[in-house]
């Protein structure tokens, strides 16, 4: 193997960007390329690189796999990262500097035009919007954790809200930026600052926020925070590539997320609509892990078993997978047919493991396509008892507030990059010291008075939850703005080793009422107004268990996972007079819809 480090490739702006080249033998002859682009440092391992041993795969190790087979790797810093020159800003250059690359790699002697990309998150981001342009060269890819369907509504916002783990990636990734590296006392400014104590002070002030040491973080931070209306800004094809389907090249997809990932609506979105309008296969992998944690059994305090691990099930090893593909879609040629694997979660015994977690348990899905076949609508209606009922009510009113000044707790989620502040992952729903917010009692959140949760009557068969969720709500407020939040819940009866039971959140959702009408052209809430809205928690595959029962909290905030809503329509990023919100909910006209799997 032949290893050429940081050749530096022009864009089309002059900027150069520095690249590794592994190739299988500098004899002329031309091999198939595959392309990693990352922020994450070209050299450096990927936190997402370890086998199901334990064993971290090195860069090395990941090319000498596909150079094996005759085919050449290509890794490359990003614009502003590592060794490449140039500012960066995040996800806006990705397109055009994605497309030059693979018309740079496409004219090397070493090139025999078939280009295949891979990588995990931001890297998954680059490949889709490069795609976005219609490079001629790109023959398949591997979109594993992330791609932007359309930010706006899952990555960078979601519901109107904004995702604050972009503050999170901000702070963590400015301290290893070149700049603050190459600076020992810029350096010792960022380490200084306490992430944690910065959150509770929110919102930040542009030149007075942790990241203003590194003012090009800091901006982009602030842009992406205050920039809440849709708008052409939101069409560029770094971000958006809702917009480009078309564009896309005709080429055979491997969709990889998982369901207490941030990237759920992405990925799905992704390959639904590429299903829709390409004739290349679409294939969907969907695991219960956190973000790129393929070959870890649990997600937070969730135990889903061994057979959630990628390696061993879904494959020899996640490496091997990848090669197969590349080889089968870069040198073979062949035209698989397009699989769906999906890992329902639920149906463990609800103890505790040995290593001291909930057992969740779970199981794999094959099937052609999602969403999988058997499914239908099933609808609950909220009571004024507090249950959900698949019957509806008779007219009846609920009430609950929301203080700006004292939101409600993020414990788990659909997450990523939130530490050191918050973490993803299933959790009990109680106020642990452990989260970031709490009041640390260990009382269940359903506690507050400022959450409203209704339930079913205990499950007399499993019920299995296998697609989209929608909650309808129609209330009255007394603020001009207001946030809508809502999680789904699993409520495990007692046993010995959980005596009050246990509530593992499923999946949640968020809708910022000013967009209730309008994306691009936000509107008040005038008094007296009845507001419907829909929220759309992130779709799932889940089995509630006979004995358990399903529940739906409502409230007006999720922090640390989206910023605080002001309740006085300010601008998106400011929220410097908060009032308290006070709804009335129409319960009769309030409903959720969840898409339930027939076995």
């Amino acid at each position: 193997m032949n290893i050429l480090e940081n050749i530096m490739v022009p864009m089309r702006d002059g900027v150069l960007l520095a690249t590794d080249i592994y190739l299988p033998e500098l004899t002329g002859k031309k091999y198939p390329v595959v392309i990693e682009r990352t922020p994450y440092g070209k050299h450096l391992h990927s936190r997402s690189e370890i086998t199901a041993a334990g064993h971290k795969v090195s860069r090395l190790e990941m090319a000498q796999a596909f150079v094996a087979k005759g085919i050449a790797v290509v890794y490359q810093d990003v614009r502003g990262r590592y060794a490449s020159e140039g500012k960066f800003i995040k996800y806006l250059n990705e397109a055009t500097d994605g497309f030059d690359t693979l018309e740079w790699i496409s004219q090397q002697p070493w090139c025999d035009g078939n280009i295949g990309s891979m990588g995990l998150s931001y890297c998954a981001h680059t490949q889709l919007s490069m795609a976005c342009l219609h490079p001629a060269s790109l023959k398949t890819m591997i979109l594993d954790s992330g791609g932007f369907a359309n930010s706006y509504h899952c990555g960078i916002r979601q519901g109107g809200a904004f995702e604050l783990k972009q503050a999170t990636w901000a702070y963590k990734q400015a301290k290893n930026s070149s700049v603050v590296c190459n600076d020992p006392v810029l350096h010792a400014a960022l380490d200084m600052e306490d992430i944690k104590a910065w959150f509770h002070k929110m919102p930040w002030i542009e030149g007075h926020s942790p990241l203003r040491h590194v003012p090009e973080y800091e901006s982009y931070l602030f842009e992406q925070w205050k920039k809440g209306e849709w708008d052409d800004d939101w069409k560029n094809p770094g971000i958006c590539a809702d917009c480009y389907y078309e564009q896309i090249p005709d080429i055979p997809i491997l969709h990889v997320s998982s369901w207490y990932d941030n990237y759920v609506w992405s990925t799905l979105h992704n390959y639904s609509e590429l299903r829709k309008c390409k004739s290349s296969p679409q294939s969907l992998i969907m695991g219960p892990w956190l973000h790129g944690d393929r070959n870890i059994a649990h997600s937070g305090d969730a135990d889903f078993g061994q057979d959630a691990l990628f390696d061993g099930n879904l494959g020899k090893s996640w490496l091997d997978v990848r090669v197969e593909w590349m080889e089968k879609h870069l040198i073979k040629k062949e035209q698989q047919a397009p699989s769906v694997k999906i890992f329902m979660m639920g149906g463990g015994s609800g103890t505790k493991t040995k290593n001291e977690r909930l057992d969740c348990g779970g199981h794999w899905i094959v099937d052609k396509q999602w969403p999988l076949p058997r499914t239908k609508e099933s609808i609950f209606y909220l009571h004024p008892n507090k249950r959900l009922h698949t019957i509806p009510t008779q007219p009846a009113v609920a009430r609950f507030f929301s203080d700006p000044l004292h939101p409600i707790p993020t414990i788990g989620g659909s997450l990523t990059s939130g530490k050191p502040v918050y973490e993803g992952g299933g959790f009990n729903q109680i106020e642990s010291p452990d989260f970031f917010g709490t009041d640390g009692s260990n009382q269940p959140l359903t506690a507050r008075q400022d959450i409203l949760s209704f339930q079913t009557e205990v499950l007399n068969s499993d019920l299995l939850l296998s697609g989209d969720i929608c909650f309808h709500i129609v209330f009255e407020t007394d603020v001009p703005d207001c946030d809508i939040t809502v999680k789904i819940v699993d409520v495990y009866p007692p046993n010995s080793d959980y005596p009050q039971g246990y509530a593992l959140n499923i999946t949640d959702g968020i809708m910022r009422a000013r967009y209730r009408h309008s994306w691009s052209n936000p509107s008040k809430i005038e008094q007296g107004e009845l507001v419907e809205l829909d929220v759309y928690p992130f779709a799932t595959c889940y089995r509630v268990k006979k004995g358990h029962r399903l529940r739906l909290d409502i409230a007006g905030s999720n922090f640390p996972h989206f910023d605080v809503n002001p309740n006085s329509f300010e601008p998106e990023g400011e929220a410097r007079h908060p009032q308290i919100a006070h709804h009335v909910i129409y319960l009769d006209r309030c409903y959720l819809t969840l898409q339930v799997l027939n076995e």
